[in-house]
């Protein structure tokens, strides 16, 4: 499921820091991967449902829900779909890739440096609301994906969600064809796990270059991918590409709509803009090591490239980075999926696309150990970066201002029997119960005082077949110490919550 369900900018669970249930021995940085309203010049695609205050009821929202909700100065209707819990709603007026001298922001402005205009334009204020056509339809997402559950998907009503991914706005803007490439960076919205590298609310940056069989010279679009491949800058960072440009079973092209002239040399643009980036990237970080570490040791810089799967691209690939010590995925990319620019109406373009998180690159580039303190307003944490916007010389690894003191609290319960997850085999829906679910109420009672969340046990009874499942949770504040008192109020109200919201019995 984790694997049909990946996308550009979501890094494999192997990379991922597994949640400790007990104190960590030593804080690494969390290895993580990972778009709105059309702005006005831009229209929504053929069949789409453009947001509007006047969105289709399709039925009423659930008791104790709005039936209005107001996002970024619009409203809409709710329906019995919707399942946006408060603190991710009161996210979507942050906009941290656009607050100057935020690490997502200066992240955002690093990668940007190596994309000019007018090659590429920048679209960094699209609204977080999307239609299911703009996110999951015009990218060609089957009706049964896994990415369309309510459990992974924040949904305002039936057709109108937060954009889980920036890919939502990639028709529209082929179709505008406003420039030869584009980048997009917003802020993205994904029902997920509770721990150090992972965050309801996070940002994506994507971009794309295309070239028009129409308008290049001659009607040659290899001959004109290559003579834009010369124009680009050349680096001296050790390449490690062992595969072939493709493959038939493992990395296929579009043989119907490209050569393998034409997917050789899309390949090759595509690997050397990213690669730019990436020497770019982590240059700056090895630089601001050198500078705070007197013991740091430099070590050359290296990339590798990975053949891959994305729903979006092919063939595709992942680009890895050797840094500190060990491989870092970075980024996915691949050649578009030409059925994806026919439908956006402008079938005789050609063209590749990537897409990368920007928490897990400021992750890596400023050391910062949690995603939480991204959203931190503590000016311990901010004043770090004063400066940098200006002047990325200035440029400096994060330097943790305390570590506070974790507690950790379990909770145990029974299912509901007469679920499915909980043994009943007749039942009808038999994914009634999702982890995501657990999740989403200690987030909506704890907020950011949750580290991490994991489960630690679960057991079928032999006799009755009901499952039972225990979490630990990991009070751990980011800016003071909880007392007991406050954490088993927390606890309280995340006990009492799970009874209300998913029916289980307390154990």
């Amino acid at each position: 499921m984790a694997a049909a369900r990946r996308l550009f900018g979501q890094i494999p669970r192997n990379q991922l820091p597994i949640p400790s249930c007990r104190p960590p021995m030593k804080p690494d940085v969390a290895a993580m991967k990972i778009r709105a309203a059309p702005e006005a010049a831009l229209s929504p695609p053929k069949g789409a449902a453009a947001p509007s205050t006047n969105t289709t009821q399709q039925a009423a929202p659930p008791q104790g829900k709005p039936a209005t909700i107001v996002v970024n100065g619009k409203t809409y209707t709710t329906d019995a779909w919707f399942n946006v819990p408060p603190n991710v709603l009161a996210s979507t007026s942050r906009k941290l890739h656009l607050q100057k001298d935020h690490p997502v922001a200066i992240t955002r402005q690093i990668i940007e440096s190596k994309f000019p205009a007018p090659t590429y334009k920048t679209h960094n204020n699209f609204d977080p609301v999307v239609s299911t056509f703009e996110n999951f339809d015009s990218l060609g997402f089957p009706p049964d994906h896994v990415g369309r559950n309510r459990s992974d998907t924040y949904y305002i009503n039936q057709t109108t969600l937060l954009r889980t991914h920036t890919s939502a706005h990639e028709a529209e803007l082929f179709r505008a064809h406003a420039s030869d490439g584009y980048l997009i960076s917003a802020d993205v919205y994904r029902r997920d796990e509770v721990d150090r590298s992972h965050y309801p609310v996070f940002h994506q940056m994507e971009g794309a270059r295309v070239w028009d069989r129409k308008a290049v010279p001659n009607g040659d679009v290899v001959a004109a991918i290559y003579a834009d491949l010369a124009t680009l800058p050349t680096h001296n960072v050790k390449v490690d590409d062992p595969h072939p440009p493709f493959h038939a079973t493992r990395n296929p092209l579009q043989a119907e709509h490209h050569s393998p002239a034409e997917a050789e040399a899309l390949g090759a643009h595509l690997k050397r803009s990213l690669e730019l980036m990436v020497v770019e990237i982590f240059s700056r970080a090895k630089a601001a090591a050198a500078k705070q570490d007197p013991d740091y040791v430099d070590e050359p810089l290296r990339v590798r490239w990975v053949e891959a799967y994305f729903p979006f691209t092919s063939p595709s690939w992942e680009l890895e980075v050797y840094y500190a010590g060990d491989w870092l995925e970075v980024l996915g990319c691949g050649v578009t999926q030409q059925h994806i620019l026919t439908d956006a109406g402008v079938p005789g373009q050609v063209g590749w696309a990537f897409g990368i998180g920007l928490e897990r690159i400021a992750m890596l580039l400023f050391q910062i150990p949690d995603i939480r303190l991204f959203w931190s307003q503590d000016n311990r944490f901010l004043s770090q970066f004063t400066g940098v916007s200006d002047d990325l010389a200035k440029l400096k690894r994060f330097v943790p201002f305390s570590k506070y003191p974790a507690c950790y609290k379990d909770v145990s319960f029974w299912l509901r029997s007469a679920s499915a997850a909980g043994g009943n085999d007749k039942a009808a829906n038999k994914h009634d119960f999702h982890e995501n679910d657990v999740m989403e109420i200690v987030r909506n009672v704890a907020g950011d005082d949750v580290e991490d969340v994991c489960l630690v046990d679960e057991f079928t009874h032999p006799k009755t077949g009901r499952r039972s499942m225990c979490y630990r949770i990991n009070y751990r504040s980011l800016e003071k110490t909880l007392t007991h008192p406050e954490t088993n109020a927390m606890h309280d109200r995340v006990r009492e919550a799970l009874v209300e919201k998913l029916g289980v019995e307390l154990r």
